[in-house]
């Protein structure tokens, strides 16, 4: 068996414009302090880091991953969630999606698709001159307007939008074949791929490209009322990626999984810091280690009501805590009677 990395934090929730969350040095010794061992990038963020530079450079990979060791961190991922959306846009979130995007693009649903795959392809090469093996985004989104069978979908809307959706990522997916690089989708709400069925729709369409895996991260599951232990079991074999994220599922009398367009504090569903939520770590953490996922775990702070700096500091400690570090034997071994193959015959009554 092998032993899950951790703590790692996902930057995203904390790079800001003021100090010590505006640079790269900054940041990861204050995630250092905080208790963490690796951070997951965000690679749009240019406070923290130049894209465009990464896929060229080596040397700027170097550069960047030395200050983090400097530091005492691991860059272990690179994200392009926001990138990643705009591989494919229902025209209804054109608008909202929009802010994603560079500028230049603003408007211009093509233009703003061919950047973010471009985007995309970068990180994969970011990735790999990094020597990352995994890489984490959205799938994007071409039919998430119809979730709900009312008015009554046509006949192949569904499967005409998952057929466009996988043509547009089966380039990307070769690109990372190329690099040497996992995609990891992260299974989420307002995703084409937001369970275990939309996921293998998709796989499906690529011909179970081996690039193509999972980001696991409870808390969606929870707010979907899904089985999240069994999602383990179901899919490990594409499981190379881990974000540790707590929920909590309340419904009442007057909501449910939709929650009545509320915000989130007042939502049935809600993100919640780790340990303050439903979700069973102890048990994720068990199946993790049983399935020998040695990837990292990421805390991803979201939270409705704890300030996020509390968030991270306990969020470290709280992963640590549940890291299990696998046994190297067998834990009645003391017992063992040393038996060899004619031992085990005479044991079993059986006549050579």
């Amino acid at each position: 068996m092998k032993n899950i990395k951790g703590p790692a934090l996902f930057l995203a929730q904390f790079a800001g414009d003021d100090a010590p969350f505006n640079s790269w040095d900054a940041i990861t010794k204050w995630a250092a302090e905080c208790g963490y061992k690796g951070v997951q990038v965000p690679s749009w963020d240019a406070r923290l880091f130049d894209l465009a530079k990464a896929a060229e450079s080596k040397t700027y990979c170097d550069e960047f991953k030395g200050q983090a060791a400097e530091n005492g961190i691991e860059v272990t991922e690179l994200s392009t969630h926001l990138q990643g959306q705009l591989v494919a846009v229902h025209p209804a979130y054109d608008a909202g999606f929009d802010g994603f995007a560079d500028p230049s693009v603003h408007g211009d649903p093509k233009a703003r698709q061919a950047w973010a795959v471009d985007q995309v392809m970068k990180a994969i090469s970011a990735s790999h001159n990094l020597g990352i093996k995994n890489h984490v985004s959205f799938s994007g989104a071409l039919a998430w307007p119809y979730i709900y069978p009312w008015p009554q979908r046509p006949a192949g809307l569904i499967e005409t939008a998952f057929d466009e959706l996988a043509k547009r990522w089966r380039p990307i997916l070769d690109h990372a074949e190329e690099n040497d690089v996992n995609i990891c989708y992260e299974i989420h709400p307002g995703e084409d791929l937001h369970d275990g069925v939309t996921f293998e729709m998709f796989l499906e369409r690529v011909d179970n490209h081996a690039r193509c895996n999972m980001l696991y991260d409870p808390s969606h599951y929870v707010l979907q009322c899904l089985d999240y232990l069994d999602n383990i079991d179901i899919y490990k074999d594409r499981i190379k990626m881990f974000h540790v994220k707590d929920a909590e599922f309340n419904p009442t009398g007057r909501q449910g999984v939709y929650s009545g367009y509320q915000p989130w504090v007042d939502r049935a569903g809600r993100f919640r810091s780790l340990g303050d939520g439903q979700v069973d770590f102890g048990a994720i953490f068990s199946k993790m280690a049983a399935n020998d996922f040695d990837g990292w775990a990421v805390v991803e702070w979201e939270c409705c009501l704890k300030h996020p700096e509390d968030g991270a500091r306990e969020g470290a400690q709280f992963v640590k805590d549940h890291i299990i570090r696998v046994t190297e034997r067998a834990f009645d071994d003391f017992a063992d009677g040393g038996t060899d193959e004619a031992a085990n015959r005479k044991m079993l009554g059986i006549e050579k």
